[in-house]
């Protein structure tokens, strides 16, 4: 059997002999390298059930959400537009976050040395006016 030039195996080595059978190749064409276009879902929503700063956590989960629906359309530069804002959200959206727990944090420790300044500086006074005790 003479096989014609379209019909030679990608293994140049290997030729199908009676009782083989013939393996058939499929192409794929790729995309040239680019980077993954980010979405920042799951930052989103860890922003907005734990780190809501003036609804920046639902706004950057809203904007999360656009982008990857602009993502499954095929619109990637929408997509980045959105992921973008959404990135920019969620930083904010932390830091004010952490800066408020921080200010929580040091309020307390400021009140605890204030309170227990108060207590020590008090003189032992009954209530009574001078003399009737």
């Amino acid at each position: 059997m003479e096989y014609r030039a379209d019909q030679v195996p990608m293994n140049p080595g290997v030729y199908p002999y009676q009782g083989q059978q013939q393996v058939q190749s499929t192409v794929i064409t790729m995309a040239p390298n680019m980077p993954p276009i980010r979405d920042h879902l799951p930052w989103s929503i860890f922003n907005f059930f734990y780190m809501n700063c003036c609804c920046l956590g639902f706004v950057a989960l809203v904007f999360s959400v656009k982008s990857r629906d602009r993502k499954t359309v095929g619109d990637v530069e929408g997509s980045r537009q959105y992921g973008s804002t959404a990135r920019t959200l969620n930083i904010v959206a932390t830091v004010l976050s952490v800066l408020f727990i921080l200010l929580i944090i040091v309020l307390a420790i400021a009140g605890v040395f204030r309170v227990a300044q108060a207590v020590h500086q008090t003189p032992n006074y009954s209530g009574y006016p001078k003399g009737w005790n």
